[in-house]
């Protein structure tokens, strides 16, 4: 089996509140996102996300229709947002293929067709990340650089927090329903992310952590401004947060990370913040 799918089932804030460390990392933590020769994924009730990822080894992957989407594609009535950490790479839509090197993109459209996944080289095989929300329309597919993403440049080494936003699958780069993506670089001895915090009632997020040294680890905050809490992430794992908690993270080192949202609107500037101070 080349597939692998599980599925988290929403939670309510007041639940949350009461969850244990093992609680909190069962419903929210996505331990194993890249697997050589695997395609592992995981189903999120928060907007119906998919988040997951894609490492050919020997062969290329298809994208396989999961049983819950009871679908015959899987971009039956999903797009699909992809980000390449790793070695080059090829994914095919129906006839056409698009080389992806590390970090850059591919939005894929809804439609009938199959999504296959390759490496060009097995012995530094691609790292395919995605996100899929449900689509209402087919918009084209479209191969997006990180020379054609929005930048934004935030923080600064004086608050540990200078870090580079390369919004890529956004409106401004390119037409979706639902799914954004983009890649934020911590800059050297930078190692707090979005602070200060916010929440986005129309919006789910995922986090991806990638480019995490070794020996080194994050710790991602979530939960109520008022009732946060900390979840301890290493290299190339993921986080859900839902629309009603904040998402931040403070790393021993500097890292990467892959945001991804879906939900009811596009508007990136969408989001209620919080003062660093009120915190609790």
């Amino acid at each position: 089996m080349k597939t692998n799918c599980q599925i988290r089932f929403a939670a309510h804030p007041n639940d949350a509140r009461r969850y244990d460390t093992e609680a909190l990392r069962d419903h929210f933590l996505i331990e194993n996102v890249m697997v050589p020769g695997m395609i592992n994924l995981t189903y999120s009730m928060y907007d119906r996300m998919i988040a997951g990822g894609v490492v050919p080894a020997d062969m290329p992957l298809e994208l396989e229709a999961v049983d819950i989407l009871r679908a015959p594609f899987f971009t039956s009535a999903r797009e699909l947002g992809i980000i390449n950490v790793g070695g080059s790479g090829k994914v095919t839509v129906g006839d056409k293929s698009y080389t992806l090197d590390c970090k850059e993109a591919l939005y894929v459209g809804r439609g009938d067709r199959k999504v296959f996944f390759e490496s060009a080289d097995k012995a530094r095989p691609a790292k395919f990340y995605i996100n899929s929300a449900t689509a209402h329309t087919a918009y084209p597919d479209k191969k997006i650089t990180k020379a054609d993403a929005v930048v934004m440049e935030m923080g600064a080494p004086e608050t540990g927090n200078h870090r580079i936003i390369n919004r890529m699958i956004v409106t401004q780069t390119v037409a979706t329903c639902q799914v954004q993506m983009g890649m934020t670089e911590l800059q050297a001895g930078s190692v707090w992310n979005t602070m200060p915090p916010h929440t986005h009632d129309r919006r789910m997020e995922v986090y991806f952590y990638f480019e995490v040294p070794e020996g080194q680890a994050v710790c991602h905050f979530m939960g109520e401004p008022q009732q946060t809490r900390h979840i301890w992430m290493a290299n190339e794992q993921a986080v859900i947060s839902p629309q009603w908690s904040i998402h931040s993270a403070c790393g021993t080192s500097s890292y990467t990370f892959i945001w991804g949202m879906g939900g009811e609107n596009l508007d990136y500037n969408d989001m209620d913040t919080f003062p660093i101070t009120e915190l609790r």
